[in-house]
């Protein structure tokens, strides 16, 4: 089956957190919804939009809905969970949520297609969207660059992009120290991939850096397919970490690399015309 519409995701969605203890990331709920539906892997990697797959984003629109309508909070570290009332919960009427929830605090969306509605909020481009277009421009030396820069304000030491061409994917390294005491050596591939980046690309570069490294990062302006991120922590094997278009995005948003929090401050004047 296709992937659902966002509202036809309500329950799933539901089901999946309940199955997963009542606290979940995203991939994790993307991954037991998945199941739950019995996706293909075709439907699971297919493109929305962008760096972002359609069950992503309609997951995205799903979750926001049951926040607003009591049964879902999140945590400031993107952990999702159940609330009292969602715990309670195993199943929704649709229609019910979609009328009790407004899109926007002037229009009530109950009352619109599912295609009305796909077509509005899709008007609407994320910062996140915008940001990883102009990654994708960027020349692909300044790109390394940038993902140098990233990992050292991140707190690795020593890190370096590698001169060499052909040398399986590897574009540089770094030493990341735990507590003071622990030192791992960890080689990471930077690449600007437009759309899904492939299990094989994940394979490739593990292959590159065993024996050399304790870690592997893939740092990406794609999205990683469902058998990438199988691959990568499959057992066995060395673990490699994926960071996607959109993790990339909120990465430089926290260590305000290139992107600046903006604060707006309102003042009521009536407030101190009636106090």
């Amino acid at each position: 089956m296709s992937v659902p519409t966002y509202d036809k995701l309500f329950n799933p969605l539901l089901k999946a957190l309940h199955n997963l203890g009542g606290s979940a990331k995203n991939d994790e709920m993307e991954d037991e919804v998945a199941k739950i539906l019995n996706l293909s892997e075709n439907d699971i990697n297919e493109i929305h939009r962008g760096n972002t797959t359609k069950l992503s984003y309609r997951l995205a629109w799903a979750r926001n809905y049951l926040k607003r309508y009591g049964l879902l909070e999140s945590s400031s570290r993107s952990v999702w969970f159940l609330t009292p009332k969602g715990q309670k919960t195993d199943k929704v009427d649709i229609e019910e949520v979609k009328k009790a929830v407004k899109f926007i605090s002037s229009s009530n969306i109950g009352n619109i297609s599912n295609d009305l509605f796909e077509q509005h909020i899709n008007t609407n481009e994320s910062w996140e969207d915008k940001l990883i277009a102009i990654l994708k421009k960027m020349d692909p030396f300044a790109f390394e660059r940038l993902s140098q820069r990233l990992l050292k304000e991140a707190g690795f030491e020593n890190v370096e992009v590698t001169k060499k061409s052909g040398d399986g994917g590897i574009d540089g390294k770094g030493i990341l120290k735990i507590g003071g005491l622990v030192s791992f050596n960890v080689y990471f591939q930077s690449k600007r991939y437009d759309g899904t980046v492939s299990s094989s690309i994940v394979r490739d570069f593990r292959g590159a850096i065993v024996g050399r490294a304790d870690k592997g990062i893939i740092i990406t302006t794609g999205v990683f397919s469902k058998e990438a991120k199988e691959e990568a922590r499959r057992d066995g094997t060395l673990m490699i970490d994926l960071i996607d278009g959109t993790e990339l995005a909120h990465k430089l948003k926290e260590f305000n690399l290139g992107v600046n929090i903006v604060e707006q401050i309102d003042i009521n004047e009536e407030w101190f015309k009636n106090i």
